[in-house]
């Protein structure tokens, strides 16, 4: 709002079309509700509230009112102006809303994917909350519908969370259908609760958490560890509600290389696919012998299998591979197979 901006100014013009058009009945001219919708856009952004400006309509209203003017002729009138100002109002305020969400989208994307000069990404922060000089973290939720912020899922967690850390400086946002929260990196206490309400609000949905990073590309890089902690989570099939990427990273290395991956994959357990049923069946049988730390009685258990009958297809792998799962000294290479197989999607998806 400027020095010389006042109520009044966006009531240029109200005064005579009160007098003339409630004296004679008539409906306001197109030209006459054009120049209200022009007053109304430039009153969204002289500062005024919505009410002040209401009451000055008003009070307009029984300043012009026409002696041979019955009162429902002037409401009549006024019911037209002021519908005309405020659709002019709302559209500029819903222009400058789209700016400002197109701005944020951008600075959001920036930050999350490590775009752009450090010290203009560190300015523009301050605007979101976020003092990109220290280090931070990012946790990433999906859940098994797509989101975006006008949707209930993530309102109800944002309200969750500022509810909570109202004064913490943190970000909450929705990137390509997921939850996304940033916050400083010492500050763990704010993405476990970010990681409940993500859970129960997406009725069982993923969360993972990316290590704490510094600076600015540190974000995009602790968001990139969330997302490949979500990925490692669904071909490895791990259900659990809370990932960590600090407890993954073997993981990431191993895919690392991939072509390694596939040779070591395909050298080591394509003859798996001679067994009767195909490959699936001994593989699902090491993965959970591998899980279990090698533990026949809770493998067989898991498999609702006899422990002969674990026994047996133990040994069959040992025959078709030439590697022993029961071999402290043989299982690393079958072991690490298998996790490449899931990693890969194997066999699945042929190498």
């Amino acid at each position: 709002m400027t020095a010389h901006d006042t109520p009044g100014q966006f009531l240029d013009g109200l005064t005579e079309i009160l007098a003339d058009a409630s004296s004679t009945g008539r409906r306001l001219t197109r030209d006459e509700l054009t120049s209200r919708r022009e007053l109304g856009t430039k009153a969204a952004a002289s500062g005024y509230g919505w009410r002040v400006l209401v009451r000055e309509h008003l009070a307009a209203g029984r300043a012009a009112r026409p002696a041979s003017a019955g009162t429902d002729d002037v409401l009549f009138v006024l019911e037209q102006a002021m519908d005309a100002f405020a659709d002019g109002y709302e559209r500029a305020q819903r222009l400058v809303i789209r700016q400002e969400e197109a701005a944020r989208r951008e600075f959001i994307d920036d930050l999350l994917h490590g775009r752009g000069d450090s010290g203009h990404l560190s300015a523009r922060a301050e605007q979101f909350g976020l003092r990109l000089s220290r280090v931070h973290a990012v946790a990433v939720a999906e859940g098994p519908d797509k989101y975006d912020e006008t949707d209930l899922v993530p309102r109800q967690v944002e309200d969750a969370l500022f509810g909570r850390f109202e004064n913490r400086r943190i970000l909450f946002t929705t990137k390509d259908g997921r939850m996304v929260c940033v916050a400083p990196g010492d500050q763990g206490d704010v993405l476990t609760h970010f990681a409940k309400q993500a859970h129960a609000a997406t009725d069982g949905g993923q969360v993972a958490i990316g290590r704490p990073r510094p600076g600015t590309v540190g974000i995009g890089h602790s968001y990139e560890e969330a997302l490949n902690a979500l990925d490692v989570a669904q071909r490895m099939g791990f259900d659990d509600p809370v990932l960590r990427a600090a407890d993954l990273l073997v993981y990431p290395v191993l895919a690392r290389d991939r072509q390694a991956l596939v040779d070591l994959v395909r050298s080591t357990l394509s003859p798996l696919q001679e067994a009767r049923g195909g490959a699936r069946p001994l593989l699902d049988t090491l993965t959970a012998y591998f899980d279990t730390g090698c533990v026949a009685a809770e493998t067989a258990r898991r498999l609702a299998l006899s422990v002969r009958a674990l026994t047996y297809r133990l040994e069959r792998v040992h025959t078709l591979t030439g590697t022993n799962p029961a071999d402290p000294a043989q299982r690393y290479t079958l072991q690490t197979a298998v996790i490449g197989a899931r990693l890969l999607d194997w066999p699945a998806r042929p190498l």
